[in-house]
């Protein structure tokens, strides 16, 4: 009996990694000689750049950058491959959410800045292509913050530069490109299809959970605006429409602009450089997972990915996540065989978060008792 752990972080509880180990752990303490390999997953968020480590032999390489807010120092970093020459940047580890206190949240004032910096950080390592995993930022600035780190200039109509934040996305009156342009292939790994503007777009959608008001939510959106018919006008690249150009407060559309950059879908990505589809050719089943199994899901995320990929081999497909807000019938019909929740009932949010990793290991037992060799 052949089982894959392709199993996603549980945000704040659990990397992929640990994660993977715990399930794994479950199903051998119930079938000691199951052959059970694990394949920590990421879709282009946080976590990326472990899961690909482990499966890719990287290495991860410290910086201290600019955070979230401009003159507060981070440390930082960005993975390497030596293998095929390719770095891996997680803006998450510079800009993201998880690197202020609530109070600090405030997309106006916060910047992609120390993201530009390990981007040309990694080019001392001559890269063939840079891949920007962009989940979890904190921010809304369109990708100025991380294009003014790398030389590029945005000018007032005073000719001064502004300030490489969300708030100043409305004052930006000429756009002055870095010399020289990246020389290497800038890939952007992207799970939703957002575009720049309007009420789908990066400030509507995204701006509250980083702290915007309605007032600033109106001010984002007409600066990001501005700077897509700016990067027209002055560019002639199109960037307001792009699907998925909104993820990361438009860093993706920014780095289409700034960087030559195309996005590509986050998790095919990383299934790719992990070999997951090699892996569970062979394989009975493939357990995935989440914090949240529900409507998202089926929607780019982790879990999406790996069902795909499972029904193109036929393999059997199981979940299990913390909470599971899908009904049985819309699990199967998008291709899963099993659907189990690892967080027990009576528990608090708290005390699930505590004990995620003990969970998954119990809940892992349970499918490997009566779900395994059905």
């Amino acid at each position: 009996m052949k089982v894959v752990i392709a199993s996603d972080s549980f945000k704040g509880a659990a990397s992929a990694r640990q994660a993977c180990e715990s399930i794994r752990k479950g199903i051998l303490d119930v079938v000691p000689d199951a052959n059970v390999s694990i394949k920590p997953m990421a879709d282009g968020g946080e976590g990326t750049a472990d899961a690909m480590m482990v499966a890719h032999d990287g290495i991860w390489l410290r910086a201290i950058v600019t955070g979230p807010l401009m003159n507060s120092p981070v440390e930082a970093g960005y993975a390497w491959f030596e293998s095929d020459k390719t770095a891996l940047v997680e803006m998450a580890a510079a800009s993201g959410m998880a690197l202020l206190k609530t109070s600090d949240l405030n997309p106006l004032n916060t910047t992609t800045y120390g993201t530009g910096q390990l981007i040309i950080r990694s080019l001392d390592r001559n890269p063939e292509r840079i891949l920007l995993a962009v989940g979890g930022s904190a921010t809304v600035d369109g990708g100025i913050g991380a294009a003014t780190a790398m030389g590029w200039r945005f000018l007032d109509d005073k000719g001064k530069p502004v300030e490489p934040c969300g708030g100043a996305l409305e004052n930006i009156h000429e756009i002055v490109p870095a010399q020289p342009g990246l020389l290497c292939d800038v890939e952007v790994l992207c799970d939703v299809d957002n575009p720049l503007t309007g009420k789908s777009g990066a400030a509507h959608v995204f701006g509250p959970q980083k702290g915007a008001t309605a007032e600033m939510i109106e001010r984002l959106d007409a600066g990001l605006q501005h700077l897509a018919d700016l990067v027209r006008k002055n560019l002639g690249v199109e960037i307001e429409h792009v699907p998925g150009a909104g993820a990361a407060g438009g860093l993706a559309a920014g780095a289409i602009a700034f960087m030559n950059g195309r996005l590509v879908p986050g998790i095919d990505t990383v299934m790719s450089v992990v070999g997951l589809e090699r892996e569970i050719k062979d394989a009975d089943w493939v357990i995935s997972g989440e914090g949240r199994f529900d409507s998202q899901s089926i929607r780019g995320k982790v879990v999406s990915g790996v069902v795909k990929l499972a029904s193109k081999s036929g393999v059997k497909v199981a979940v299990i996540a913390g909470q599971v807000d899908l009904s049985y019938r819309e699990s199967e019909e998008f291709g899963v065989d099993v659907m189990l929740q690892a967080n027990k009932p009576g528990e608090s949010l708290e005390e699930s978060l505590r004990r995620t990793l003990e969970n998954l290991r119990k809940t892992a037992s349970e499918f490997a008792e009566r779900y395994m060799f059905e």
